[in-house]
């Protein structure tokens, strides 16, 4: 049965002489893993192959059994147009940290329309807005991210609780007794972040190298703490370099 469905190119594969294998973020299926098939020849139908970079978002036309564990693509084209995303270097390593990321995260073919939606509005931001906003980017997705998969920072930063405990997953009054907790001036950066709305928004909070760094790494030891199979990323050493 075919099925029309957005989705995100996540990673691609090369199959054979001439065909790929991708995995895209969908907003019906979820997770999928799909076969294409004649896209990397030099017939003139190959060239659609171009659009299957990872981070493209697409219009999908699929055919879906549940019991493959791999798809087929009947129709696909662009679902959106990007005006710098891969041609911006800050941005385009961005957008790595993000999709691998999500391949971290979703290991199982679930619909989450949700979270396809926040994914799908972050490409385009990342696109579309300034590059202090994309520098702030990893921050806000990660956490928010957490949310989505059921998992975020509790309370709030104040005078009374000015420490996040990334143990615990909350904000305290005390720093706690051990060292995996943020200082007062991260903490409250933090919970800046959770409350912002608007991608935009995002060019407000003024961030040091180190300080973005460390962050970031304190938010992907909270992930491990609540998903026992999450490993280490391989794209926040060349993003902070990027970013630096």
């Amino acid at each position: 049965m075919l099925h029309k469905t957005p989705g995100i190119v996540l990673r691609t594969v090369k199959y054979g002489d001439t065909s790929l294998i991708l995995s895209i973020f969908t907003e019906l299926f979820g997770i999928q893993s799909y076969i294409v098939n004649g896209v990397r020849s030099s017939k003139p139908k190959a060239a659609k192959g171009n659009i299957l970079q990872p981070g493209n978002i697409l219009d999908l036309v699929v055919y879906h059994h549940e019991q493959k564990n791999l798809q087929r693509i009947s129709e696909f084209k662009l679902g959106h147009v990007y005006t710098s995303m891969h041609v911006n270097i800050v941005k385009n390593t961005v957008a790595l940290y993000l999709i691998e990321l999500l391949q971290k995260v979703m290991k199982q073919p679930e619909h989450t329309p949700e979270l396809y939606d926040f994914a799908e509005n972050t490409f385009k931001a990342l696109d579309t807005e300034s590059t202090p906003v994309a520098a702030n980017l990893p921050l806000f997705f990660t956490l928010k991210l957490a949310a989505h998969l059921g998992f975020h920072f509790g309370g709030h930063y104040s005078e009374y609780t000015p420490y996040l405990d990334l143990q615990e997953g909350v904000f305290t009054d005390l720093p706690p007794h051990h060292t995996n907790y943020l200082d007062e001036v991260s903490s409250h950066i933090t919970d800046r972040l959770q409350d912002i709305r608007n991608f935009a928004d995002l060019e407000k909070i003024e961030l040091n190298k180190e300080r973005r760094r460390n962050m970031l790494y304190a938010y992907l030891e909270f992930y491990k703490h609540h998903l026992p199979d999450f490993t280490e990323l391989q794209s926040p050493p060349i993003l902070h370099e990027i970013l630096g």
